[in-house]
């Protein structure tokens, strides 16, 4: 059976966005209620998880089809980006579960995703795909075991990946015919999977990122997916971002949260603020409004910047023409270079705040320890930039 799409015109699109950026504008303000008990209980609360719920958004990367938003790449962006606003945790915890739901769907075997996620009680996922587990080949799938680290946004997650190299009866690492070790993505139930906890952290406390094992459990063929796979399964545009381009993307909005939050609280904090050396409020000062200008003009072009070249790329997917090297290349260095920013604006905004971010709990002390967990992700790190240049440069050297 061929799957089509419906074709959807740009306006259409942008309403279908702006609706669920709504929807995500009301359960913000759930989570700013929630947010110190998010942090105390290192997991997305109750009722937290229930607003995100019912308002449908922990689905906006899941077709129509399936009962979802099917929004696009960068209307979903939006929505991360305010739940990060409202608290970095939650963002961090709903991108992985938003991102990783998104990329099941658009890779796993269609009869398992429609399983996963077009029933009644649909799907939420989350966990490691890296391949480090084992899988062994099976009569109708494989046997799985392996330890895994985090788990992010697991508490409320209904499926849980596993990453494996696939293995054969004997033992043996199974090889493609590039002579690379075949691997593949298992989502497992979550009654499956034990879960070993050992999330302390100094920052993204409340994403629940604990580690979790699994050990010679057995998955349907149907519930697996090619960890490396470059071809969708499903026939919408956003699928064709790649599980690079959605996984790791799904990063970006959740650093541009983080800025705009610290932006929004530096501003308040100094309206107020008196230091002696200043005539009047801090924030009336001809040196802070130089520096909070330049930091949010900063702010702003990273905001520019993702949303164009993600928007770009789908639109490319969407004229029925391949990615190219260089878009892929520029959603990599996107989301990568936005982590910079991110974590300057913080800087800035702790810098300026004098005893308002030391003290626990507090808005802007939450942004910085978010910030300073969020640029560590090994997905972004700075050599990634150095990748990502290997498309771009030779754009600017040709005579």
């Amino acid at each position: 059976m061929t799957l089509t799409a419906p074709v959807l015109s740009t306006d259409q699109q942008r309403a279908r966005g702006a609706e669920y950026l709504d929807r995500a504008r009301e359960v913000a303000k759930v989570i700013d209620t929630e947010a110190n008990a998010i942090e105390a209980e290192a997991t997305i609360t109750r009722p937290v998880y229930e607003a995100l719920a019912e308002a449908g958004l922990f689905w906006i990367l899941v077709p129509e089809e399936y009962g979802g938003a099917g929004l696009d790449i960068v209307s979903a962006f939006k929505v991360i980006q305010e739940l990060t606003r409202a608290d970095g945790s939650t963002g961090w915890a709903f991108m992985a579960n938003s991102c990783s739901t998104g990329v099941a769907v658009g890779y796993t075997n269609p009869e398992g995703a429609r399983e996963m996620f077009a029933g009644g009680d649909k799907g939420i996922t989350a966990g490691m795909i890296v391949p480090t587990g084992k899988g062994v080949r099976v009569e109708g799938g494989y046997r799985v075991t392996g330890r895994f680290q985090f788990a992010s946004g697991s508490a409320h997650a209904s499926w849980i990946g596993a990453g494996f190299v696939v293995h054969d009866d004997q033992g043996n690492p199974v090889v493609d015919a590039d002579g690379q070790p075949e691997a593949r993505i298992a989502w497992i139930p979550k009654e499956k999977v034990e879960f070993l906890g050992n999330w302390n952290v100094m920052g993204m406390v409340g994403t629940g990122s604990f580690d979790y094992q699994v050990t010679d459990e057995f998955v349907p063929e149907r519930f697996t997916m090619d960890t490396f796979s470059t071809v969708p399964v499903r026939p919408e545009p956003v699928y064709k971002l790649g599980l690079l381009g959605i996984g790791v993307g799904g990063h970006a909005p959740v650093a541009l949260g983080l800025a705009e939050r610290a932006l929004e609280e530096i501003a308040r904090i100094v309206s107020g603020k008196v230091r002696p050396g200043y005539d009047g409020f801090v924030g009336d000062s001809d040196v802070f409004r130089i520096e909070f200008a330049r930091h949010e003009a900063l702010y702003k072009a990273a905001c520019a910047y993702v949303y164009e070249v993600f928007g770009d790329a789908e639109d490319t997917a969407a004229a029925g023409l391949p990615i190219s090297e260089e878009q892929h290349a520029r959603l990599r260095q996107a989301a990568t270079w936005v982590q910079e920013v991110a974590g300057d604006v913080v800087m800035f905004a702790h810098r300026w705040a004098g005893s308002a971010t030391v003290r626990t709990p507090s808005v802007l002390g939450r942004c910085v320890r978010d910030a300073a967990v969020a640029t560590q992700h090994a997905l972004i790190d700075r050599m990634t930039l150095s990748d990502a240049a290997g498309a771009i440069l030779p754009g600017y050297q040709q005579s």
